[in-house]
This record gives C-alpha cells, structure tokens and sequence, in this order.
C-alpha cells in the first residue's frame, strides 16, 4: 500500500517497469519536466520516443525544415506523404499519441534566448555549429541543461552541459538506503576543448575520439564553405575534408594545453566518405543514451556523461572493399532508402529487401527492433519478409516501452499488433505474425520447411530458458542468430554466425536465477528470509483461489483432481472446504467470515500449533537449539483490524473468495472493520484438524492416508452442489483486482510471525511476478545495436573481426563492444568439430538398416559407436544383449525410431536428429549431432 498511498498522480501501471530503475521521486521529477527539442530528423525523433514514452512533463519540438527522402531511412514519425511538410508539425500528432500525459508542442519561429528560458533541458540535434556555441553559452549561464547530439552516417556524438552546480542525489542504479548526493561541475560547449572520458579505455580509443572531434569540427567547416555536407562517397569531396582537419588548430586537454598528436587521416576520410548517410541503428542508439542524459538532466539520477561522448560503427563497413566505389552506387533514388544507400549502397539496399527474418518476441526490444527492420528495408520484397512470433497480449503496463502499442491495442496478440504497426511504418515491408511461441510442443509449426526459409533469427526474449532454445534451433539449421536483452539501464546485444563465432550461452548466474525454489518445508514452516514469504504467499494464492476452484469444476464434470497436485496442494484445497464455513458463501459477510478465519489459521493458530511440535526452547539430540541458524522462532500474531496489513488481508482474501464464487466483493474498508466488530474470532476447534494435517503430511513428505481422502470426496461432493467456480489467474498488473494485495498482505503478516524485515509492495510485486525492470532507452540501445550487426551478416561473408558484442550500463556510462570468439574446436582420435558441426548421412537410402547405419560412420570415420540416442529414446547399446543388438541391428533407421518413440516423422520433417556415443571416449564429450536425412 505504501506505493499507492505515495502519489495520487503518478500511473504506477503505466510505469511499472520503469519505477522499478528510477523510483518514485526521480519519477516525479520526471512528470514536471519541460524539454526543448531542436532537430527532428532520425536521431532527434528518438530521443523525442524515448521521453514522450517515458513520461516527461512537456516536449517541446522545433524543426521548421521540410521532410525530404532521406529523412525516412530512420524518422519512422515521417511517411512519403509527408514530403515537403515541417518535420515538427509532421511528427506531433504520432508523437503525442505515444503517451496522453505528455504535452507535445510545436515552436514555429526561432530559438531565442526568452524561449530557452521556459525549459531545464534544450537538445539540440541538427543546428550548424555557431548556432550550438551560442545556445550552449546561453544556456550555461542561466542553468539550463544543454546536450548537443548529432550523427553522421556510422559515426556519433553527443555533448552534455548540466552547469556548474549540477547535483546528483543518486548516483547508481541501487536502492538509495541513505541520501547520496553528488557535486559536479561541467563546462560550457568548446569544440576545441574534449575530454572524451566514456567509450575511451585505452590511450588508442583516446586518439580515435579525437580523431573523430575533429572530422566532425571538419564536416561542420565543410557545410560552413560549401552550403552543404559532402556528398556520398564522393572522392574530391573527401578529401577537402580531410584538408579541413589537418588545417584545424589542436585540441586541448583538461588544463588547456594543446594535444600533440598526429590526426588519423584515413579514419577522417572513411567519416567523410559515408557522413551523408542517416541510419536509424546509429540514431536509435545515439537517441537513447541522449534521451537517459536528459532523464539525468530532469531527475538527478544517475552521473552524466563528461561530457562528450564519441561512437562509431564503421565496422559496419567492408574490410576490403575500394576506397573509392562507383558514387552512382551511393546517389539519391528518390526513395525512403536514400539516407542508408548514402552509406552502403543501392547493391545492398536490394540484398536487404531479399532477406527473410524470424524475430521472436513482440516486447519491448522486438518492437525497436522490428521498428528498425521497417527502416532499413528488411524483407520487402519477393521472398524476402519478417516473420513475427509472439503469444503474448498487449497490458497496460507495456505501454510506457514497447513503441508500437497504444491504448486501443490492450488486450491484442502483441505479434498482430506488431505486424500491423510496422506495415504502417513502411507499406513495403512483408511482415506475417505468428501466434505460437517457440518451443518444443511448435517444432510442427516451426519446423524444417519453415527455417529452410529463413536467412536468420533475431531473439527479443525475457527468459534464458527460451533463448536457449531458439539458439539451439539456430545451431540447428546454421541460422545467423541477433540476441539482445535489457534489465534496467543495463543491455547488451550479441551476434551468432555459423562456423565463425562461437555459439549463444547463457550466463550461468542469470540461468541459475531464473529456476529458483525452495523447500517446501522452509517456505512453510522455517522461512528466513523476505523471499520465502512471498513464495509462501504465491502458494497460498494458487492453493486458495485457482487449484480448489479448478479441482471443484473437475468434480462436478465427473473428472478427478487434476494429477499435478502434490500433498501440500491438495491440503490447501481441504483447508478451504473444511474452513469455518463448511458450506459456500451465500454473501459478501460469509465471504469476510471465511477470510477471518483463514488470517486466524494461518497466523495465529497455525502458529501456537507448530510452536507445540516445535517448542521455543526445543534442544536436538546434539544439544543445538531446534530453533537456530536459519531457522527463526515464529510468535503468533494477534488480530487487529487497526493494522493496516491485518485488514488488507482480510479485505483482499473476502474480494477474491467471493470473485470465485461469483459473488459481488467490497473494497469498503470502512464497513469492513466495522463488520469485524461484529464477528468472533473463529473457534480453534475448526482449525485444529486442518492444520494437524497439514503439519504431519508436509514434515513427513507423506501421500493422503485413506482418511484424508475420504474427507476431501466427501467435501468436493458437497461443495460441488452448484455453479462452476471461478479459478483466478495471478495477474500482477492489475492493481485493483486485489491479487497483489493479498500476497504482499499475507507476506507481510508472515515475515511478522517470524520477525523477518518485510519487502515494501513494490518490491513483492517484482519479486511474485518476476518483473524485468525496464526502460524504454536501455531497450532502444540495444536494438540499434543489433540492427548494426544485421548490415554485417546480411551484407556477405565478413571476418570475425568485423562483428562485435555489445554491453552497456547507462546509468553508470559504460559502454563495452568486442570481437566475439571463435568456437572452440573439439577433438577426437582424427574427427574434429566445433558447436556448428554435425555428422551428415545423405538421402536416397531409405531402406538403411541401423546395421548398415552403424558400418557406414565407422568405415567413415573409423569410430565404434557405442549409443545411439533419439533425444530421450535408446535406439542402441554395445552394452545390450547380443539378441537385443541384432534385434535392433536389422531394423530399417526410420522404422527403429518409430517403434522407440512410438511417433512417425512430421509431414515436411527432412532430418532425424541422432546423438552418438563412440567406444572410447571420454564422459565430458559431446559429439556432433548426426544428421540423418529422410
């Protein structure tokens, strides 16, 4: 209740995942903020994304330019109908419909110093240079927030002037437990001055941002004398660049010296030659980290850049291609592709639109990316396509991150949504949704034809357990696999290749995490910390509220009990037929009485009972206290409907108790405690059984004695005289269905009975629902980052030096990219592998024994093999009985795999999978999968 009860204002649905990274004061900030925008071409409309999505105050945008075909390559706000019109007055109304909170506004006329004046924060993304220094001076002056950011072609910056006196109050990522303010002082913009102090590591990536100041000082100087940027690719162009940057004075260091250096030229030149191109992978990831900076700006969290920041992805281009191709390559079509063909060419912009795409997941990071696939032209034409696969529906709380959903959507399969949003962003693009997710039960639907379609997967996953799968299917078919994922301000982005990088693995940490549990016996009777609680709490929800409801249906269909149910569920299901009422709830009171009475089991009476198992002062045979270590003294607790968790249980278990029974709730707190007045606490002698029960069967990890079992019959029969019941779905974005609040309120009485220090709502929310915390800029970064990597795959056979992973920490300004590694090569006697190989028998021997199977890879490789495996089924042992062996010898493949597994091949199936032991080896080796082709 503590969240709720902070702020009347603030949309905690909305923003769910994003308080979970800045809290609710830098929230607050957040809401009041007004920002002035300048410059809304690709970069400056994601930076405008990102706040809008996240929720400032006010936005203020001023772009009077017409929109021509190169603003289209990356302003997906910006259409072919919208040539000629102001950028500013032609992405307002898409803008404001990202998020009703925010105001979007239009200035018309210049920027002037009283215009500045209304806002904390002015970005400037597409003024010349002397317009910069001026409003940068201005600005610092008057303790306005200033950032410059701009991009040309692979290339970025971004500057950042938060004054003088800029206070942070918190400086990282971590819950604050104490205040933590932070001064810092930043200068005013001078393009003579840089302290690149973020991408740089090492004194190389020192000189490389240097270097890159002062082509971008250059390229600045060349529109100054020429009226206009160089065009693309463009040889005498160039190099009059290049001439600018060994005329301009040095750079100075941070006490105003000047840098001895020698400047880069071929660096400046490969700058100059693609600077006429816009791409929106570099404004996607240039736009969020300048977007976080004036969320830093606003809220006075995280520490801001200092205070340039130089990026550059010109790995993205070939290693070996000519200084100099054909400029009529690179030339304007007249297209919405003129902003990416200035950079890689028309040549490539075809091979793109050929390209068929898997992404899987229609979040957050799927819908940049698949926002991104739009821009670029991935799929647009002949076979070319992207197919979407996601089975999720659209919630209100993915509203404030995932950018292709608005209100209307909620309650949608995200994967048509998706679909239809990018369509919208490019009529050309061929994108199919998909309503299946991908796991072993779809391998029909996503199967051998499907892949065989597919030049590569990129994966937008919130779970390991998934993305290990869709790896695995990529190793599989030899599919190119793009990876990226987010957890708050942290993200990282990863690229797959067969036979040249190594094969996608999950940190062994973050895997472990994802399979927590805990025992039963701790969770229900020995917790120790904030986490067994609420675990315990999730139980009682499910026991409670959906299994008994469900168990009820089933009997009344004649079905029994489902069979998933373990002892200490169907315990929970006695409990509640053999509460205080021993009959349904007829109305709103019965509903309260059963909830009184439910608080009363569990934290009083359920409590002086194991205090009799297990008395305070119980000594082990060894002389150890029983209740030591870990295991904490539970006190009962006494009910009292002045305490604010003792009436929110009662409240939120009533609600949902007549919820299934289909009866009418109340969240009249007031009527509620007086009622309670009313009602005797419930006499022990109703409880006792019930929790005797439960107590000797969950000790002894025992099954239902007959006794047990007759009783519960006999309940369900008597329970089942009437309508269906309602079973309830945990949904933990919904604040109002009383869900949430009954699992923070029985936690919270728990971590009473047993003096452990409670977590607040937020944080029990997150924890039961194992919420992600998410941010609409992380999710932005690195989808940019993995659309960087798809020019590489798809732009042909590149080195593994060309590729990069990525990892970056927004809140912190760390930004890590590296060459991936090759895969490890395997050995054994003289077959050698990597994770991307596999063993292959050909087609066109239908009738091949196993006999004959076996001879072929020995005289092939010269190995015995020792099993033979279908994923879980044993076709064959050396180590069986010599009738069995030549049983299974004389067996065509196709008709052994049958009989084992007792299923047929599907329609389409082009392989049989086999997995192979050979005589000899060592227990820790894997061998190639041996595929046999059908």
């Amino acid at each position: 209740m503590d969240v709720q009860e902070t702020s009347k204002l603030l949309d905690e649905e909305l923003y769910s995942r994003q308080l979970y990274v800045l809290g609710l004061p830098a929230m607050e900030r957040i809401q009041g903020a007004k920002v002035l925008l300048s410059g809304l071409q690709g970069l400056g409309a994601e930076i405008a994304k990102n706040l809008v999505l996240m929720g400032i105050g006010s936005l203020t945008l001023h772009d009077p330019h017409p929109t021509c075909w190169s603003d289209l390559a990356a302003q997906f706000f910006l259409s072919e109908q919208d040539l000629g019109r102001s950028r500013a007055e032609a992405s307002q109304e898409l803008l404001a419909k990202l998020n009703g909170a925010v105001q979007v506004c239009i200035h018309k006329g210049d920027i002037t110093e009283d215009l500045l004046l209304h806002f904390q924060v002015v970005v400037l993304t597409a003024l010349k240079l002397e317009e910069q220094l001026k409003v940068g001076s201005f600005c610092h002056k008057h303790g306005i927030c200033f950032l410059v950011a701009d991009t040309r072609g692979l290339v970025g910056q971004l500057f950042c002037d938060f004054g003088e006196n800029f206070t942070v109050q918190e400086p990282t990522e971590a819950e604050p437990l104490t205040a933590a303010i932070q001064h810092i002082s930043q200068e005013p913009l001078d393009i003579a001055l840089l302290q690149p102090r973020v991408v740089a590591q090492s004194s190389q990536e020192v000189h490389r941002a240097h270097c890159l100041h002062q082509a971008f000082r250059a390229l600045h100087k060349f529109q100054e004398l020429s009226g206009r940027r160089p065009q693309p690719w463009d040889p005498v162009d160039t190099e009059m660049v290049v001439d600018l940057a060994r005329a301009l004075e040095p750079l100075k260091g941070t006490e105003g010296e000047p840098l001895e250096e020698q400047l880069d030229e071929a660096l400046v030149r490969t700058v100059a030659l693609s600077s006429a191109g816009s791409l929106s992978p570099m404004a996607a990831m240039l736009g969020a980290v300048a977007a976080q900076e004036v969320l830093k700006a606003i809220s006075r969290k995280f520490m801001p850049l200092d205070q340039w920041l130089y990026f550059d992805a010109l790995d993205c281009l070939p290693e070996d291609g000519e200084s100099f191709p054909n400029p009529e390559d690179y030339a304007p079509r007249g297209c919405r592709y003129d902003g990416q063909i200035a950079v890689f060419g028309a040549h490539f912009q075809k091979r793109l639109s050929h390209q068929h795409y898997l992404l899987v997941g229609a979040g957050a990071i799927g819908c940049e990316l698949l926002k991104g696939f739009a821009l670029v032209g991935l799929g647009t034409r002949g076979s070319g396509g992207v197919t979407v696969a996601d089975m999720d529906h659209v919630e209100r709380s993915n509203l404030s991150r995932q950018f292709l959903f608005r209100p209307q959507d909620i309650g949608r399969l995200k994967a048509e949504v998706a679909a239809e949003a990018a369509h919208r962003l490019n009529s050309h693009l061929l994108v199919t949704p998909l309503t299946y997710q991908l796991d072993p039960t779809t391998e029909h639907i996503y199967g051998d034809n499907f892949f065989s379609s597919v030049d590569g997967v990129a994966a937008a996953l919130d779970s390991f357990q998934a993305r290990r799968y869709v790896a695995a299917r990529c190793t599989h078919y030899l599919k190119p696999l793009l990876e990226a994922g987010t957890k708050g301000t942290w993200g990282s982005a990863c690229v797959f290749v067969p036979h040249l990088t190594e094969g996608y693995r999950a940190p062994a940490s973050a895997a472990a995490s994802e399979d927590t549990s805990y025992p039963i016996c701790t969770v229900r009777y020995f917790p120790s910390t904030a986490e067994h609680t609420l675990q315990w709490a999730r139980d009682e929800f499910e026991g409670l509220f959906r299994l008994f409801a469900e168990t009820i249906n089933r009997h009344q269909q004649a079905l029994t009990p489902p069979a998933d149910l373990d002892g200490p569920q169907m315990l929970s299901l006695l409990q509640v037929v053999l509460g205080v009422l021993r009959e349904r709830p007829q109305t709103w009171r019965d509903c309260v009485v059963w909830a009184l009475g439910h608080w009363q089991l569990r934290f009083h009476y359920g409590i002086e009972q194991l205090l009799r198992h297990f008395p305070p002062d119980k000594v082990l045979e060894d002389g150890t206290p029983f209740w030591s270590g870990p295991k904490q003294c539970p006190q009962p607790l006494e009910f009292d409907a002045s305490q604010d968790m003792h009436l929110l249980f009662v409240l939120a278990a009533a609600n949902l108790y007549a919820q299934m029974h289909g009866l009418p709730g109340s969240q009249d707190q007031t009527a509620l405690k007086d009622l309670l007045k009313l009602l005797p606490l419930p006499d022990p002698q109703y409880l006792a059984p019930i929790f005797a029960s439960d107590l000797e069967l969950t000790l002894a990890s025992a099954e239902f004695g007959p006794e047990q079992l007759k009783k519960l019959h006999e309940a369900l029969e008597t329970w089942s005289m009437g309508a269906p019941l309602e079973p309830l779905m945990f949904e933990k974005d919904n604040d109002s269905n009383f869900h949430v609040d009954f699992v923070v309120a029985a936690a919270s009485l728990r971590a009473q009975n047993y003096g452990i220090p409670p977590a607040n709502r937020a944080k029990s929310k997150q924890i039961v629902g194992r919420i992600i915390p998410a941010i609409a800029t992380t999710t932005a970064a690195v989808a940019g980052l993995v659309c960087l990597e798809l020019y590489k795959v798809v732009g042909g056979p590149r080195p593994l030096t060309a590729f990069r992973h990525s990892y970056l920490h927004l809140a912190e300004n760390y930004f890590s990219r590296w060459v991936p590694r090759a895969p490890a090569i395997q050995k054994f006697h003289d077959l050698k592998w990597t994770c991307w190989d596999r063993l292959e028998v050909p087609a066109g021997q239908p009738k091949r024994t196993l006999e004959s199977l076996l001879a072929h890879l020995q005289e092939l490789h010269g190995l015995r093999v020792r099993m033979l495996l279908h994923g879980p089924a044993l076709l064959y042992s050396a180590g069986w009985s010599p009738e069995k062996r030549a049983h299974h010898l004389s067996l065509r493949v196709t008709d052994l795999v049958q009989q084992i597994t007792g299923r047929a091949p599907e329609p389409g199936q082009r392989v049989l999978v086999l997995e192979l032991s050979f005589e000899g080896e060592e227990e820790d080796t894997a061998f190639p999968p041996l595929h046999y082709e059908l």
